[in-house]
């Protein structure tokens, strides 16, 4: 039997058109913003297929995981990258979830992997009751994510808000969420260590 090729995977295939529609984003973004935005929008709205595909044709791989994860995430920073400028004194806050949301989801995903679980998505459910809601309840996961990229691309599109309004607080609840992954991703990977280290302590 033939080796199965990965990287032809439906799902696959579905993330390397979102990379590329991300990237004819980032390149319109100084000079069409109608576009540019309507081109991240699609990008993101991808991001609901790919996972869809991967049940229905049995084929989620971990390589997938990454991609989805690292597409979201490089997707964000680069449109925070152009609201720092669009908006340098607020700079420093855009830094902020830049980091915020590379370090939280990075940890998130390798701790979810060391522990061996299928996906960063699976929860252990008597886990953080806040992150166990975010996960398990679609409607709730989908207004966190859509809700926060439309306040970063209402931002950049009106290059001054006065009032952030409901996007703007889906935006904090979503870094707050960053925070907790941040915090049970780091206990977790503190709780394998402890254990890896008593165990071999025992061995010795």
């Amino acid at each position: 039997m033939s080796q199965e090729n990965i990287f032809l995977f439906v799902p696959n295939l579905i993330g390397y058109a979102r990379v590329l529609l991300a990237l004819l984003s980032f390149f319109l973004m100084p000079i069409w913003p109608w576009p540019a935005v309507f081109f991240y929008l699609l990008s993101g709205l991808l991001d609901a297929f790919d996972g869809h595909a991967a049940r229905a044709l049995n084929q989620s791989t971990k390589f997938g995981a990454m991609l989805d994860m690292l597409t979201d995430r490089c997707a964000t920073m680069c449109l925070l990258v152009n609201l720092s400028m669009l908006y340098p004194a607020y700079a420093f806050l855009f830094q902020l979830s830049m980091c915020l949301d590379v370090a939280s989801h990075w940890l998130h995903l390798h701790s979810s992997t060391v522990k061996g679980s299928a996906s960063h998505k699976s929860i252990d459910l008597s886990g953080n009751p806040v992150l166990r809601i975010y996960y398990t309840s679609k409607p709730v996961l989908f207004v966190m994510c859509a809700g926060n990229e439309l306040f970063f691309c209402l931002l950049y599109l009106l290059h001054h808000i006065q009032e952030p309004g409901l996007c703007g607080l889906i935006c904090l609840l979503k870094s707050a969420i960053s925070v907790l992954h941040l915090v049970t991703a780091s206990q977790n990977m503190a709780a394998l260590d402890a254990a890896e280290r008593e165990k071999a302590a025992k061995q010795q």
